[in-house]
């Protein structure tokens, strides 16, 4: 039953995907023409990088968090 559920779910996005490709971005050859495709990318850029810096500070806090947990639980 999971297999056939998860069957369809991976036929449904592979068909998404192949109609998204299809068509022509006219909106991206437009950002392109223009030069605003590298403000996008860009921004884009710093989203990910502000993303992946908060992540990495949240992972040592949680390991200082628990190592400080183990010590008192140790004693």
């Amino acid at each position: 039953m999971i297999f056939r559920y998860l069957s369809f779910l991976f036929l449904l996005f592979a068909s998404a995907a192949v109609n998204a490709q299809s068509e022509t971005p006219e909106m991206a050859d437009m950002m392109r023409s223009n030069g605003k495709i590298y403000v996008v990318v860009t921004v884009m850029s710093i989203v990910f990088a502000g993303i992946v810096v908060y992540l990495i500070r949240l992972d040592r806090k949680i390991s200082q968090l628990e190592k400080e947990n183990h010590q008192v639980t140790k004693r």
